[in-house]
């Protein structure tokens, strides 16, 4: 697999990375299933993945066991990347940036782990009670201690408005990383980019260019709406967050079709065994070498298929024809519970 590198840092990691959320957290719990999970895992990694990316508050804590069980074999050939600073309580979630938390959840995390270095740290979300110098360099001083390598910030939890439609919807993360640059290099950013999610496009991305950050694009496949894999009206399990989402209401679901129709056609020239969601990744990688899609799955079929996207390689017609895609449509009120 094609080889890219996190930020200025020069960590590399193959192409395609695999998001281990899906495995024990969020999407589909009554499908978790541990030992499945691991297969997906050592399949990715015999495909040429890499790059497995986890949190602490996924499951919590189950996310990182889990993988702990594969780096204790294979800590060679992964660059493990987790984050801190979001606690999960009952029913909520909170962030907690203190500097005395920070160093106890890096501790935790590398015992869940088995590993003695972290290779990429991200701070998930900021804590509003805690100015984000005082959280970043308590992470700076886990890179001093040759606890992690390298520093990351989440812009995954950026929610979309009317005004992100016209206005910046990372004008308030470049904010945060030119606070936090100061203190220490930010070596990568993890933010949504997708075919139906396209906004760090318009200025995160050129910001993180510009300084040699790494892109890591969360969600590249719409949370598995660009697979074409997802029937409108279908449901979810009721602790999804899709099934709350405005975007996976059965009416926007159906709205967004085109999309996923588009993704179909171009594939279809490429050959009969590549699939919407590799287009939908392949399209991502051609953003630039700064970015590494990393789709999440805990299926071993899809892992390898995700991974299949690095060697697909989209010509100019099928970029301009995916541009041409009328934009994502999505209802702007969240569902009542």
């Amino acid at each position: 697999m094609e080889r890219r590198t996190i930020g200025a840092t020069a960590l590399g990691v193959g192409a395609v990375g695999l998001g281990c959320m899906p495995m024990s957290w969020a999407y589909g719990r009554s499908e978790q299933r541990g030992d499945r999970s691991l297969r997906a895992v050592h399949a990715a990694l015999d495909a040429g993945v890499s790059l497995l990316d986890t949190a602490d508050m996924y499951g919590p804590f189950t996310n990182e066991l889990l993988l702990g069980r594969v780096l204790k074999e294979r800590r060679a050939e992964i660059f493990v990347s987790t984050k801190c600073g979001l606690l999960v309580g009952d029913g909520h979630v909170v962030a907690n940036g203190r500097p005395e938390y920070v160093r106890r959840a890096c501790d935790s995390s590398l015992r869940r782990l088995q590993t003695d270095v972290l290779d990429l740290y991200l701070l998930h979300r900021a804590d509003p009670e805690v100015p984000v110098e005082e959280t970043w360099g308590a992470m700076a001083g886990l890179v001093a201690a040759g606890k992690v390598r390298a520093l990351g910030l989440s812009a995954v939890g950026v929610r979309r408005t009317r005004r992100s439609r016209t206005g910046d919807l990372y004008e308030g993360t470049i904010r945060q990383l030119e606070r936090v640059q100061q203190v220490f290099p930010v070596a990568a950013v993890q933010a949504e980019l997708s075919v139906w999610a396209p906004e760090a496009l318009a200025r995160l991305l050129p910001w993180c260019v510009a300084r040699g950050i790494g892109m890591l694009a969360a969600m590249p496949l719409g949370s598995g709406f660009l697979t074409g894999t997802l029937t409108p009206g279908g449901g979810f399990e009721p602790d999804d967050p899709r099934a709350r989402h405005p975007r996976f209401t059965a009416e926007m679901m159906a709205a967004n079709q085109p999309l996923v129709a588009g993704l179909r056609r171009v594939a279809a020239r490429h050959g009969a065994e590549v699939t919407a969601a590799q287009v939908a990744l392949a399209w991502v990688l051609a953003q630039g070498r700064h970015v590494v899609p990393v789709p999440g799955t805990k299926r071993e079929r899809w892992a390898v298929e995700n991974a299949g996207a690095a060697g697909l390689r989209l010509t100019a017609g099928d970029l301009a024809e995916l541009a041409a895609l009328p934009a994502a449509r999505e209802s702007w009120e969240y569902p009542r519970s």
